[in-house]
């Protein structure tokens, strides 16, 4: 199988992956040597917000609304680091194409969101889930007797057994000439009409809090993977499966010859081996990583797990 299928460029290849396989993620942080203390937690005080974060929440909520499903719900996970009193939110993951929403109810891709969830935190393994935010079509800016029963369901899992919960609507008066993100009240967060209304809960609670909000500098860790979230919601189970199967396997936004893609590393057992798939829509290429060479093979299999495994099996058998 690879013998016949090993691309004779494959200098060239390895030349060009140079430009295609450029990583869009930070390093991968060591893992820490001695265990952290427990942490203990207070009630939440704030949350957060990089500016990357802010401009991702903005500027998808805003194509949203102008695009076919603007009058359903949408929303976004929030990871980021709980602290001992606030919430720092670092990365979101979006709904999803394949989200089940309503003008009053949006069901997020949970496959999506959690082989998201994966990726992101190979960058840095503190990212939690901090909770959640979704819009509202009308102008209620409060979580709604729906939100509460699901929220007061899960809330008690997080970190703290508090959670950040945030509801988008399309409300807002800005001032004349405001063309800036501004802050009316402690808790809300506008641009233009569009305003994000901050909240927490506890577990036991019987109503949310309105939670101050600030902002800081800062990476949105999940913003490259957006691009790609059709190929990581068509693959999510697949890669999902590898990943419980098979350890070693890392993931990164790579750019392809057709443009971004997401690329999988398998760690071969040979020094300097690694097997790698580049996933971009519904298709996926396979290369055999071997020092200097990028070799092009192929499992003629549909799924990435089972092409994983029989590229795997081959390579046994040829030790």
């Amino acid at each position: 199988m690879f013998q016949a299928l090993v691309s004779t460029a494959s200098r060239l290849l390895n030349d060009l992956s140079r430009k295609w396989f450029r990583d869009h993620f930070p390093a991968v942080e060591a893992p820490e040597q001695t265990p952290a203390p427990p942490r203990q937690y207070q009630r939440l005080e704030r949350v957060v917000l990089t500016d990357e974060v802010s401009r991702t929440l903005f500027e998808e909520y805003a194509a949203h609304r102008t695009s076919g499903r603007g009058e359903e719900e949408t929303g976004w996970v929030l990871l980021g680091l709980r602290e001992v009193n606030e919430a720092v939110v670092l990365a979101t993951l979006p709904a999803g194409a394949e989200r089940q929403a309503g003008v009053a109810h949006v069901r997020f891709n949970s496959s999506g969101q959690a082989l998201a969830s994966r990726i992101v935190r190979q960058c840095d393994r503190r990212l939690t889930m901090l909770g959640v935010l979704h819009t509202h079509p009308g102008s209620l800016r409060h979580p709604s007797d729906g939100d509460y029963y699901g929220d007061s369901q899960w809330v008690g899992q997080l970190r703290g057994r508090e959670g950040v919960f945030g509801i988008g609507t399309a409300d807002g008066t800005p001032p004349p000439g405001m063309v800036i993100a501004h802050q009316p009240s402690g808790h809300l967060w506008c641009l233009g009409e569009l305003c994000l209304s901050w909240y927490s809960l506890g577990e036991g609670d019987r109503n949310y809090r309105p939670l101050p909000m600030r902002l800081t500098q800062g990476p949105d860790y999940a913003r490259p993977l957006h691009a790609l979230w059709f190929t990581i919601e068509h693959f999510a189970e697949q890669l999902d499966r590898l990943c419980r199967q098979q350890a070693g396997v890392t993931f990164a936004v790579v750019e392809g010859p057709e443009g971004l893609a997401l690329g999988v590393n398998v760690k071969l057992a040979q020094p300097g081996e690694v097997l790698r798939v580049v996933l971009s829509g519904k298709e996926a290429r396979y290369y055999l990583v071997r020092g200097d060479d990028l070799l092009t093979v192929d499992p003629d299999e549909d799924r990435v797990d089972r092409g994983v495994y029989l590229l795997l099996a081959e390579l046994a058998g040829q030790c």
